[in-house]
């Protein structure tokens, strides 16, 4: 006798991922095209087909706590070659928009639903604003005089106008709160996930081992840096050069970030620091990169005119973009002479690096931890 199945169709879960970008989905007939012409699907259980059904019946618990919806890289092939255009890569991003808000913690949920509405962008821009200088007024209150508005136009460099010591203690505890909100999200996915492999029969192992995990996420690792997946694409494998480009960027601001945190509160040296600092070319080559890799996303998703264009996609990339291009106008400003600028531009950038840490959770640059853990756990899981 066949397995019976009781549907529970959520209707308000239809509705939000078709404002997402997945309005589309009631195109779908069903004839699995998108699952055979995708580049990276599994050979068993094929996505994105069953996506396309489950979403269009509204089945979001089998949905969302699948690893299959974040193996998929929005390559766009099956998109491209759907009879129906019913956009199913479009679609899966909607879903993925979804999930991320649906894993965020409770006392997070009202952000995690703000951060995706354009509505919302002034009182996400205005609440950075608020914090540095609040933070900054405070610090002379007290006599530290971390917040220099008279320098606004003068000084050698930014430690002149904004303090290093205001920055880090407003940056580091909003970066360590992102760390322990995704600790807590990925806490209830990894569960949720295996749960869904273990129903669909697309696991055999009972449970997980987390040491054997923390060797799958080891084994994946190079696959992610190399972007072996994004070169298995045919529609959208020119997205992969611009890509690993602010991939690569990030972990190089990552390490100049550290390198100078460290030889600032540990070693007390302190800047400016010269330009032939290896740090600093570090730092010189990974804002370019970071630049012009995003600015070629962004041309990317423009020249695609037939993709749908959501503000979860676009306010990533500006993110992106405004970070490179107001981190380079500081430097360049500082070493032209011209504070005024420098430290308007840089009094943004902070804003937008407080945006980037406080938000990622929220935003779709989620995906960098929810991708790289679905991959390893379909390692570890030896995915049928």
């Amino acid at each position: 006798m066949a397995e019976s199945y009781i549907s529970n169709p959520d209707v308000g879960f239809i509705k939000e991922v078709s404002a997402l970008g997945g309005q589309d989905v009631k195109k779908c007939y069903q004839c699995a095209t998108c699952s055979v012409v995708c580049p990276i699907s599994p050979d068993t259980k094929p996505f994105p087909r069953k996506e396309m059904i489950a979403t269009s019946w509204g089945l979001k618990d089998r949905l969302i706590g699948s690893a299959d919806i974040w193996l998929c890289h929005n390559c766009g092939d099956c998109s491209s070659k759907c009879p129906r255009d019913a956009k199913p890569g479009e679609v899966l991003s909607a879903v993925r928009a979804y999930a991320v808000a649906e894993y965020a913690p409770k006392m997070f949920k009202g952000l995690a639903k703000a951060v995706p509405d354009p509505k919302k962008l002034p009182l996400l821009l205005a609440i950075p604003t608020i914090i540095i200088i609040v933070m900054g007024l405070l610090s002379n209150i007290v006599g530290l005089g971390w917040f220099k508005l008279g320098n606004i136009a003068g000084g050698i460099w930014q430690h002149d106008f904004i303090s290093n010591y205001l920055v880090d203690i407003i940056m580091v505890p909003t970066f360590t709160a992102a760390v322990v909100v995704f600790a807590l999200s990925l806490k209830r996915f990894i569960t949720d996930m295996h749960a869904n492999a273990l129903a669909d029969n697309k696991t055999a192992k009972e449970k997980i081992d987390p040491a054997g995990f923390v060797q799958a996420i080891v084994r994946v690792i190079p696959t992610i840096l190399k972007h072996q997946k994004f070169n298995e694409c045919t529609d959208n494998r020119d997205r992969g050069t611009s890509h690993m480009m602010v991939l690569f960027s990030f972990i190089g601001l990552f390490i100049v970030t550290g390198s100078f945190f460290l030889a600032e509160w540990v070693f007390h040296i302190e800047g400016p620091y010269r330009q032939i600092n290896p740090i600093k070319w570090l730092a010189n080559v990974s804002g370019i990169a970071l630049v012009i890799g995003s600015g070629l996303l962004i041309k990317n998703r423009m020249s695609r005119t037939d993709q749908i264009h959501t503000y979860w996609d676009w306010s990533l990339l500006w993110l992106v973009f405004g970070l490179g291009v107001t981190g380079m106008v500081t430097e360049m400003a500082r070493l032209g002479g011209m504070m005024l600028l420098a430290n308007v531009t840089y009094f943004l950038h902070l804003i937008l690096i407080w945006a980037l840490f406080a938000y990622t959770p929220f935003s779709k640059l989620a995906h960098l931890v929810y991708r790289v853990v679905a991959m390893a756990y379909a390692e570890f899981a030896e995915r049928k």
